[in-house]
């Protein structure tokens, strides 16, 4: 028990810049107080005793603001920032490492019982403040839900999820977009410089195919004073990448 809480402590100070002691963590912290109780009341619903388990969740609910169902499952070093809003259903798996900000909801969208109705969340997934993650599917290991963000289906594994409802922007496989969903992704919804993400990778996506355009037409001009023909394609709508860029500000 003692081993769990100083693992518990240490992993709250490794990933919180507001921490300043052990002792502040201990007493201070609601998400660390709500994972104590859960314990408890989670050791009561396995062996049975339901309405134990089910009371000591409530009282953690009103000490806290967590909701954590007893039958829940939360892995170890998991960390509920503020913590004021969260909802854990009963049949949710959380895994180790895990970061859950405040606001959040781990939900079923099923009505049958005894059914996997809640999601599972892999090792070290981050869920931004507001997120709803609802259903019985898999959010894989190293994936991130941005703040807000809807999200009603499986997310694969080091990818990154926003929007409502949510979309996949990046994947782990894709090392060279790493970057731009770090920008994507953000716990409270905004980034460094406060504009909104999603438009700013629109932005990105917009200049870059404008690039794309000016090199095709320097590469034309090219093969033409070369003597090369160049089959004549239909002009098409002209591309204005200031006026899309207007669009998504």
């Amino acid at each position: 028990m003692f081993t769990r809480l100083r693992e518990d402590i240490a992993s709250i100070r490794e990933r919180d810049p507001a921490a300043r002691s052990a002792w502040e963590v201990l007493t201070c912290y609601p998400g660390l107080h709500a994972i104590i109780l859960h314990r408890w009341a989670n050791r009561c619903w396995r062996h049975g005793f339901r309405w134990m388990a089910r009371f000591i969740s409530h009282v953690a609910r009103g000490l806290t603001g967590i909701e954590i169902h007893p039958g829940a499952t939360i892995g170890r070093k998991v960390f509920i920032d503020h913590g004021m809003g969260v909802v854990i259903g009963e049949t949710a798996e959380v895994g180790d490492e895990c970061t859950i900000y405040q606001g959040v909801t781990l939900g079923g969208t099923s009505l049958h019982r005894g059914a996997k109705r809640h999601p599972t969340l892999g090792r070290g997934v981050i869920i931004g403040a507001g997120a709803k993650v609802l259903g019985g599917f898999t959010v894989g290991d190293g994936a991130r839900i941005g703040s807000n963000a809807v999200v009603v289906k499986e997310v694969p594994a080091g990818a990154t999820a926003v929007g409502n409802p949510a979309h996949i922007v990046q994947k782990e496989e894709q090392k060279q977009r790493e970057a731009a969903a770090a920008r994507m992704f953000s716990a409270y919804g905004i980034s460094s410089n406060a504009d909104d993400p999603l438009s700013l990778a629109l932005q990105g996506l917009i200049n870059h195919v404008a690039t794309q355009e000016h090199q095709l037409k320097k590469m034309m001009a090219a093969m033409k004073s070369a003597g090369m023909s160049c089959e004549q394609v239909l002009d098409a709508d002209k591309f204005d990448p200031e006026q899309l860029n207007k669009l998504v500000e």
